[in-house]
């Protein structure tokens, strides 16, 4: 099958497609590309539970609060962290949360009791949060807060560098708690915005003309006992151990996607759970020598990450495993990758690009050479072959664009197959062409609209008309080639036409070195006579521009004259059922053309009728002139000349 035709037409073609490609691409990428990633993630990948076995969860559970109602007294914190402080050997404690203000609702003692816990453990870390509002009353000092948790951060990127901040605060401390703490990390997520997913951790900052690491990347730094790294624009390095963490920058943050693990079977927890309040018993239990509940070496060497999901106590995230995964857990995971150095990696927009032209390119070959079955089947083959490699390469950390290439070559096949119906038009779109250079296009448009109710006949409608002459050009003629006079009519009107379409008018037809044209119809303009003032104002200076050239080329000095009626007038075909001319007549056509020679007698440039003027008196500057008899009219009448628009 021969499918490329005529290099005009082709190169349309190719236009039409790569717009189509851009829609059906936004469109996918935006709305379909995430949610097909996700099912493949969680019903056909399948990722391993557990992730490295080096992190567990203590959660306020329901078990947790059907002991001690929600909210906790904050000595219940105290006594969960004195355990880990006291008789394990965990790595770290992360708490999953954020503490702004005291506990009113107890007695002193029981924040001081926590605080101190913190202030003696050399293992905690705290969550804080940037906001996007104004500063609470109370609020640590940001070059207090920066002084005290400053990160020695190297920043080599090339891109992004001017960040635009969308945070105007960090959440405030208790300064009791803020004093006692020694290492803290934002908890900061951004959701996709338009289905809610968590798919990417945001895991530098920037605030305030500074960089802050996440929670999961200072608990990061601080089991290797760093606190340096290095942004780029491609990773996320810590100097120490080499880590590269592959990033998404934007203005504001410093991101990765998350590679997600499978949950427990019959749980929503991806990492082994502990019931808070069990830590609680056991270590009263250890202080009274007794045998504890659970054994403090269950968290050797281990990352323990402190959290909240429990009744009245709900901390979730919609991500692309489960619809609400504990924000602990999801903490847990980032933490997870970091130290397997486990990354789901995004092919690269170019990358991307390529794989939607190969499967394009393809497809077109295959539908040029194969008739329309077997040209179907080996499509569908080809896009079933492309979903297992893309199942594949998730499987393997690489996310490509899933379905987009897909929906792009189903496009193309739409396309394809429809190029050659598109083809049985082209000799109507060329005798449209063609004779456009005769009619206006307007006119030509209207007349292939209606191709099949094409007849003697039309309306009345409220229109404008405009006439422009050029003075003495006939005397001028006389004087030059024909050559010459050619040329100049040619230019003069290549240089009014544009300006008349720019206003919505029709040239209705060329009169020697006259232009006639309409404005109001064929297109419908409710401002016509303003457009047709406007118009002619802007020929005015065309003219002006011209007559320089000109001078500077030694042609004869034009000027030229235009008068402008608005009034009703008939609008339609006239002449024979063989030979038909779509024109304007009517007494206001008359009285345009009378209008324009009185540019002669009056020595000027712009006239306008009375019914015009009517129409635009608060856009232009105007001299009346007053009492002007018109032939054919029995009444005298007011013209006006236009100076300039107002």
């Amino acid at each position: 099958m021969k499918i490329f035709k005529g290099k005009a037409f082709f190169f349309k073609s190719v236009l039409i497609y790569i717009f189509l490609v851009f829609v059906i691409s936004c469109v996918s990428v935006i709305f379909w590309e995430n949610p097909t990633c996700d099912f493949i993630i969680k019903n056909i990948v399948k990722a391993k539970p557990h992730g490295s076995g080096q992190i567990e969860l203590v959660m306020i559970d329901n078990k947790s609060i059907e002991t001690y109602r929600w909210p906790w007294a904050r000595s219940l914190y105290g006594e969960a962290l004195e355990y880990f402080n006291d008789y394990t050997n965990a790595r770290v404690v992360v708490f999953d949360a954020i503490v702004t203000n005291l506990d009113t609702a107890n007695p002193p003692e029981s924040d001081l009791y926590f605080f101190n816990s913190v202030k003696k453990s050399k293992k905690y870390i705290s969550g804080y949060k940037f906001q996007t509002t104004q500063k609470d009353l109370e609020y640590i000092p940001d070059d207090v807060f920066n002084s005290k948790f400053k990160y020695e951060i190297t920043d080599l990127r090339t891109k992004n560098k001017d960040n635009y901040n969308i945070y105007k605060s960090i959440s405030p401390f208790p300064k009791a708690y803020f004093d006692s703490l020694k290492h803290v990390g934002s908890v900061n997520f951004i959701t996709d915005p338009i289905d809610g997913v968590l798919r990417s951790s945001s895991d530098v900052i920037f605030y305030n003309g500074n960089y802050y690491p996440s929670l999961s990347l200072a608990t990061y730094l601080f089991i290797n006992d760093t606190d340096k790294f290095t942004l780029t624009d491609k990773y996320i390095i810590v100097d120490k151990t080499g880590l590269k963490i592959p990033v998404l920058n934007t203005s504001y943050d410093t991101k990765h996607f998350i590679k997600y693990h499978k949950p427990y079977a019959d749980s929503l927890y991806t990492h082994k759970k502990y019931s808070a309040i069990d830590i609680i018993e056991s270590y009263r239990q250890i202080k009274k020598g007794q045998k504890p509940l659970i054994s403090p070496a269950e968290f050797d060497n281990k990352i323990v990450v402190f959290g909240a999901n429990a009744m009245n106590a709900e901390d979730t995230l919609r991500t692309p495993i489960s619809l609400k995964q504990p924000g602990a857990d999801v903490q847990a995971t980032i933490i997870d990758n970091m130290i397997s150095e486990d990354f789901m990696i995004p092919l690269s927009v170019m990358q991307n690009i390529f794989i939607i032209l190969f499967l394009s390119f393809l497809t077109f070959v295959v539908i040029s050479n194969l008739q329309l079955i077997p040209a179907l089947l080996v499509l569908i083959f080809c896009g079933i072959v492309y979903l297992l490699i893309s199942i594949l390469l998730i499987a393997n950390n690489i996310i490509p664009y899933t379905i987009t290439p897909l929906a792009v070559q189903l496009g193309t096949m739409i396309f394809g197959y429809s190029y050659r119906f598109i083809l049985e038009g082209r000799n109507k779109e060329k005798i449209k062409n063609a004779m456009g250079k005769y009619l206006s296009q307007d006119i030509m448009k209207n007349v292939v609209q209606n191709i099949d109710d094409i007849k003697l006949g039309g309306k009345k409608s409220n229109l404008t008309v405009l006439f422009s002459d050029i003075r003495g050009f006939t005397s001028m003629s006389e004087k030059m080639s024909a050559e010459e006079v050619s040329m100049i009519l040619n230019e003069y009107f290549s240089e009014m036409e544009p300006i008349i379409t720019k206003y919505n008018g029709v040239i209705n037809k060329f009169i020697g070195d006259a232009v006639m044209a309409i404005f109001g119809e064929p297109i419908q303009d409710i401002n016509h006579a303003q457009n047709a003032v406007k118009c002619a104002c802007e020929m005015l200076k065309k003219v002006e521009q011209l007559r320089e050239k000109w001078l500077a080329e030694g042609k004869p000095k034009i000027e030229i004259g235009i008068g402008i009626n608005t009034g009703e007038a008939f609008v339609g075909n006239i002449g024979s059922e063989k030979r038909l001319e779509y024109t304007v007549i009517g007494d206001t056509v008359n009285l345009a053309s009378r209008i324009e020679g009185y540019n002669k007698v009056y020595k000027t440039n712009l006239l306008i009728s009375s019914s015009t003027y009517s129409k635009v008196s608060d856009i232009v500057n105007v001299i009346k002139i007053a009492d002007v008899t018109i032939r054919g009219k029995a009444k005298k009448m007011d013209i006006y000349e236009v100076l300039d628009l107002s």
